[in-house]
């Protein structure tokens, strides 16, 4: 699965249909409703669906996984089996995937794990990063390790770097803020880290 090939598709893959399947009520925040990312929506009734599923807030009615809308996609990735949601940013076209924190460690458990590393040696070429949330906890997937970011806000953006060298180069990581000053000025804050190049994994 590449993000290219979701990209402006939203068309429903036929015999996906979400079913008893709830979960992106439970891990996404909703600004319209007040809800907090990692807990249950209060119109949601898991396994059973949405009461206001005719009057959604904007972000919900908008809204499909990838399971639901690309046919590359692994069938285990239905969100209520495999515990998580994964979903294309609409800005950076970022593969998000957003993790149940009732089970943390279900993007590190098979065949999961390869699948993200598969779609980042995919995707990081070109500037689409694979980045894994617990609520707002999140990890960047590299090819060959995953890099732990911390909290991170939807107006943070995220710049990978592969500088070669001798030993397979290392990657630079750069995660910024840009931000408007009282003059009108933009400046862009942030910070840096590197990692050494792994074996491929």
């Amino acid at each position: 699965m590449t993000a290219a090939s979701t990209a402006g598709t939203l068309q429903i893959v036929p015999g996906r249909e979400c079913g008893s399947c709830s979960l992106c009520c439970k891990v996404y925040d909703i600004v319209e409703l007040g809800k907090a990312a990692g807990k249950w929506c209060g119109q949601c009734k898991p396994g059973r669906g949405c009461k206001i599923h005719d009057n959604l807030p904007t972000q919900c009615a908008e809204f499909n996984c990838l399971w639901r809308t690309d046919a590359a996609m692994p069938a285990q990735w239905k969100p209520d089996q495999a515990k998580m949601v994964a979903s294309i940013h609409p800005i950076t076209r970022n593969i998000q995937i957003q993790v149940d924190p009732g089970l943390p460690s279900a993007w590190s458990r098979q065949p999961y794990h390869d699948h993200l590393r598969q779609w980042a040696k995919q995707n990081m070429p070109k500037g689409i990063y694979v980045v894994v949330f617990v609520n707002d906890q999140a990890t960047l997937v590299l090819p060959d390790q995953d890099v732990p970011l911390g909290p991170l806000t939807p107006e943070q953006a995220i710049v990978v770097r592969l500088e070669p060298g001798p030993n397979g180069g290392v990657y630079e990581v750069k995660v910024s803020t840009t931000r408007t000053m009282p003059d009108g000025q933009t400046v862009e804050v942030g910070s840096t880290s590197r990692y050494p190049v792994r074996s491929a994994a």
